[in-house]
């Protein structure tokens, strides 16, 4: 990419399209769920040193989502925080912009999965004034039950919607998901993945973002069947239990290992934001295993290993 491409292409066109994404996501989920989405605009306060706004969309308490948010942010930084660098070291230090949707849905009834997805962009300022942009996103499923049904729709949807851009794209793509989303400390897979990608801007910008958006306009698709799949699935306090006891490894990830949480913490970010993606009720165990032949163990030897969906 050349300081030219960054100079004339229209990072508007990034921020209007995010907020449009961010509409039809929370209007879908509010139609299925019946319940409404508090919308939280916020700015940051003159004098801090992260400038920008943004719009946290939140529904808690609902028929089908116990906590479902999605939020969008636009900043700009005078120094790039270590997690934005870390694979851009001759960026250490630079001036940025940023902006992206974030969302976590955490479903009521244990048969749902909770789903990830995030869309962003990044520009930095290097030392010589060029504008250095790129781009990022992607989806994730987390279930605390499997079924073959849902994983295999969830990754034909990721995989579709990438093919425009390059057979080669989901491939890639699933591998870095599966190997980011993953819980280094206990070796262990967050969910069946789905696809992930960073830093990306080899397609151009205008090539980068068609691949952004592609991500994002495919999640209704890849999800909300599942939802309707599965939300009328009878469940009792067993369920509930390895819900919440499977939970505490979705906090354990985004904690410790979540690149996007640390930039927005390390940036000097909106916490209360930052941290939606936060389940309302969590547990942990010790040494909690599962009974062998148990739906539960079914989680831990067919669907957390990495395997080929489609």
């Amino acid at each position: 990419m050349t300081a030219s491409d960054a100079t004339t292409f229209d990072v508007g066109a990034v921020r209007q399209y995010l907020l449009g994404l961010q509409d039809s996501i929370t209007s879908a989920i509010a139609r299925l769920d019946g319940g409404t989405f508090v919308a939280d605009a916020w700015e940051k306060p003159a004098g801090e040193t992260l400038q920008g706004n943004g719009l946290t969309k939140i529904l808690e308490g609902g028929a089908v989502f116990e906590r479902a948010g999605c939020g969008f942010s636009h900043v700009r930084g005078p120094k790039l925080p270590p997690s934005a660098t870390q694979h851009r070291p001759e960026l250490a230090g630079a001036p940025f912009e940023a902006m992206g949707v974030s969302l976590v849905f955490h479903p009521r009834n244990p048969y749902v999965p909770t789903v990830h997805m995030n869309v962003r962009m990044l520009a930095a300022t290097t030392a010589e004034s060029q504008t250095v942009c790129w781009f990022g996103g992607g989806m994730d499923l987390t279930p605390y039950y499997g079924f073959e049904e849902d994983a295999v729709h969830f990754h034909t949807v990721c995989r579709d919607a990438l093919a425009p851009h390059g057979a080669e794209l989901y491939p890639r793509f699933k591998t870095w998901c599966d190997e980011y989303f993953f819980l280094k400390h206990r070796q262990e897979q967050r969910g069946i993945g789905g696809v992930f990608f960073d830093d990306f801007s080899e397609l151009g910008l205008e090539g980068s973002f068609a691949v952004m958006r592609s991500v994002g306009d495919a999640f209704v698709k890849a999800y909300l069947p599942i939802v309707e799949r599965r939300q009328t699935m009878g469940w009792g306090e067993r369920e509930r239990q390895f819900q919440l006891y499977r939970r505490g490894r979705y906090v354990e990830f985004n904690l410790v290992w979540d690149r996007g949480t640390h930039f927005g913490l390390q940036s000097g970010g909106r916490t209360e934001s930052i941290l939606l993606s936060m389940p309302p009720l969590v547990s942990w165990a010790y040494q909690q295993q599962p009974q062998a032949g148990s739906p539960e163990a079914a989680l831990y030897t067919q669907f957390l290993p990495r395997r080929e969906w489609v």
